[in-house]
């Protein structure tokens, strides 16, 4: 008697229903028939093609899809479909940020359908059957927010994975072993993204750049610029052509320009700085006007458009300041050289001149190209030093320099070389620095905010170890360049903004704060004592201002000054202008730092364009270009934020067995985040580690209680951490919580 043969039950297809009418409703606007389907599911036996087609005829008769034609399906769309951007979470999960809705849109990770952080997507939203928020599901990738990761590669014998170090990438990235570059196990590595197959779980991608060692500082801070996209390093085709441009200062083109090299005419940066895109010149006129000339670096004279030189600015379009290093927007010929205003050399420069009196009434202006003399160069510190020396002096009635009544110190010497401090220096710097503050004063009543924000900087060794943290802050000589930039800036947009016909221009805007935010605000710093007033515009900048000047010195400063700064929009470029709500401008671009900011060289063309009485640009080209500034000027902000903290982390290594007394400044419902006091560095306490009671997150009062003490941390409260653990591949630092002082 023969056996028979045992039926081979068919491979069933999992969750078949939600992949065809996901499939359906990404392709809406196509139709489909099982063969095609089929192809896109990577099936091709009869039993799979049999599921299938049971499948469509089941949701056909349920009304979820229709059959427009014979055997071709399409999604019966129901839902109306909105665009926004991903947020991601943990374990896949996250948000969709959308103008379409006041709340963010809750996506499981099952409804992500492979979008990533910061993708621009197409989505459905409905209601949740719990607490009825909004929930959603990702039906289309609109727009990749980046493709190219930075992770450590784990080699396997055929293939391997690259683990990204953003926390916000909830996948690791498959590589094939013939695309790794051949990296070495646990190397640092750029990794690109390539394809994202269907039934796949992770992303294909293949190694383009090998970064090292994880932990390593060359390592780390290469790993910073290229998990961003920004350039290491220049093209030789790009370095080639800016060593080839003649840079030599010519009589045929000082022709052109307004010549105002006897001019008494300075510098003012910081100590350590490179290049000098900006200088002042000082004249005393027989008016008894004072003629002040804010002078530039005429970058564009050299960048011409259409050149690979010029490509390569608007590409990069900023300098990247991080701790160790800056990454130049220009190569070092033109930004420390040819168009770095240094002492005692003849530059091409583009200038705004202006003849005010002691009241900063402006008389007169001019604008256009120059040629200018640096007398001398001068730190901050040495401009303060002469500022605070504060000598006495009478401007005549008659053209001349005064002569000082009180002596001040002969010869500086921060910025490495002796300059002669000469009476008529003296006295230009102490003009200027009165006109300064009448601005400044001026533009505080006009509603200005005034943000002096405490910024981290490092010592730094020869092999850029950090070895000690200082705090920079803004003094007089600092708020006299910034006077005068601002000056330049403001009648600059003016001057192209009121001409008729309305003329294409790149202006630098800020909208009003966000009122969801400054209620926010409100809710945070009366835990400190401290009250605003957000009755009409007047009243929101005044309190704001009072709160800035209030919390100065306080342990509270740096958590107030950062949470204030986030109430404010984000301040962009743009061609459409809406004024300038932190400045109390209804006018204002940049146009004073052209060697590190592109926007800026922009400005320049557009103004010299104008001056020759040449049409308006392209308003929808010059949009495109302020969209790409802003953008890259946001990624440069990223990573020199990153390098901060990559570079606390480094000194918290050397600390790990001291005792710290910092500030609650953030409170979640997995722990606290506490900044040290003394160097800014902020870590976070987890509260797994809070022992001694079980702590839950009480979100009215911004703080973690315990459940059977009552103990509380609160936003805001001292206490005394101790160094737990420092990451410097994913630059977390966690601390112990020892308490209260």
């Amino acid at each position: 008697m023969t056996r028979k043969k045992k039926k081979k039950s068919p491979n069933k297809i999992s969750n078949l229903t939600n992949t065809i009418l996901s499939l359906l409703k990404q392709e809406r606007n196509q139709s489909f028939n099982y063969k095609q389907i089929a192809s896109k599911l990577g099936v091709n036996d009869a039993s799979s093609r049999n599921q299938i087609i049971k499948t469509l005829q089941r949701l056909k008769a349920k009304q979820e899809i229709e059959e427009v034609e014979r055997g071709k399906y399409k999604a019966i769309v129901t839902a109306e479909y909105y665009t926004g951007r991903v947020d991601m979470a943990s374990r896949g999960s996250g948000y969709i940020i959308s103008d379409d809705f006041e709340d963010d849109v809750y996506i499981t990770s099952n409804n992500m359908n492979k979008a990533l952080h910061g993708d621009e997507v197409e989505f459905y939203a409905y209601k949740r059957r719990k607490r009825g928020k909004l929930e959603g599901e990702v039906t289309k990738i609109l727009k990749r927010a980046k493709s190219d990761y930075v992770g450590v590669i784990q080699i396997h014998k055929s293939y391997a994975f690259v683990v990204v170090d953003n926390t916000k990438m909830h996948t690791d990235i498959f590589v094939p072993i013939n695309k790794t570059l051949k990296a070495e196990d646990g190397d640092k590595v750029l990794v690109t993204l390539e394809d994202w197959p269907e039934k796949a779980d992770s992303p294909y991608g293949k190694v383009t750049k090998i970064l090292g060692k994880p932990g390593e500082h060359s390592t780390e801070i290469h790993a910073i610029l290229a998990d961003y996209g920004l350039p290491a390093e220049f093209p030789h085709e790009v370095e080639e052509f800016a060593n080839q441009l003649d840079t030599s200062i010519t009589s045929e083109e000082i022709a052109k320009r307004r010549d105002m090299r006897k001019d008494l005419t300075f510098t003012i940066d910081p100590k350590d700085a490179k290049d000098f895109d900006d200088a002042l010149s000082f004249k005393v006129l027989e008016n008894g006007l004072y003629e002040i000339g804010i002078h530039i670096a005429d970058v564009s004279h050299y960048l011409q458009p259409d050149t690979v030189l010029d490509d390569e600015a608007y590409e990069r379009a900023t300098s990247v300041y991080l701790v160790d290093r800056v990454v130049p927007m220009l190569p070092e010929i033109l930004s420390n050289g040819a168009c770095s205003l240094r002492p005692h050399e003849e530059k091409y420069t583009f200038s705004a001149v202006f003849k005010m009196n002691d009241k900063c009434e402006i008389k007169h202006q001019w604008f256009g190209r120059t040629v200018t003399y640096s007398d001398a160069r001068f730190a901050y510190e040495e401009a303060q030093a002469i500022i605070e020396n504060n000598p006495k002096f009478v401007i005549p009635a008659k053209a001349g320099i005064s002569s000082l009544e009180t002596s001040i110190p002969a010869e500086v010497s921060l910025t490495g070389k002796l300059y002669k401090t000469t009476p008529e220096i003296a006295e230009a710097v102490m003009v200027l620095d009165r006109l300064a503050k009448k601005m400044r004063s001026k533009r505080m009543r006009s509603g200005a905010i005034s943000f002096d924000k405490v910024e981290v900087k490092f010592d730094l060794d020869e092999e850029a170890n950090p070895v000690g943290v200082f705090f920079k802050t803004s003094k007089d000589a600092n708020k006299l360049i910034e006077e005068f930039m601002l000056l330049a800036n403001r009648k600059v947009s003016e001057f192209v903004g009121k001409q008729n016909p309305k003329k294409t221009f790149i202006y630098r805007v800020h909208d009003e704060p966000d009122e969801a935010k400054l209620a926010s605000l409100q809710n945070v710093v009366s835990r400190f004592g401290y009250k605003l007033n957000f009755k009409d515009r007047n009243s929101v900048s005044n309190s704001l201002n009072n709160l800035l000047k209030d919390v100065q010195g306080k342990k509270e400063q740096n958590l107030v000054d950062t949470l204030t700064i986030r109430t404010m929009s984000k301040a962009e470029y743009t061609t459409n202008n809406i004024g300038h709500y932190g400045l109390a401008f209804d006018y204002y671009s940049h146009f004073t730092s052209p060697i590190r900011r592109y926007p800026d060289v922009m400005a320049h063309r557009l103004l010299q364009r104008y001056l020759d009485g040449g049409k308006s640009a392209n308003e929808e080209e010059y949009e495109v270009k302020c969209q790409h500034s802003s953008n890259m000027e946001y990624l440069a902000t990223k990573a020199e934020r990153d390098s901060i903290k990559y570079m606390q982390i480094r000194f918290m290594q050397d600390h790990e067995d001291e005792e710290f007394l910092g500030v609650i400044s953030g409170v979640t419902d997995w722990g606290i985040y506490v900044e040290i006091i003394s160097n800014k560095c902020e870590g976070m306490v987890s509260v797994r580690d809070m022992k001694d009671d079980h702590y839950y997150f009480d979100e009215d009062h911004y703080a973690l209680i315990g459940k059977k003490s009552n103990k509380m941390y609160q936003l805001g409260d001292e206490v005394l951490v101790k160094v737990k653990d420092t990451d410097l591949v994913k630059k977390h630092l966690d601390f112990h919580l020892i308490g209260k002082p």
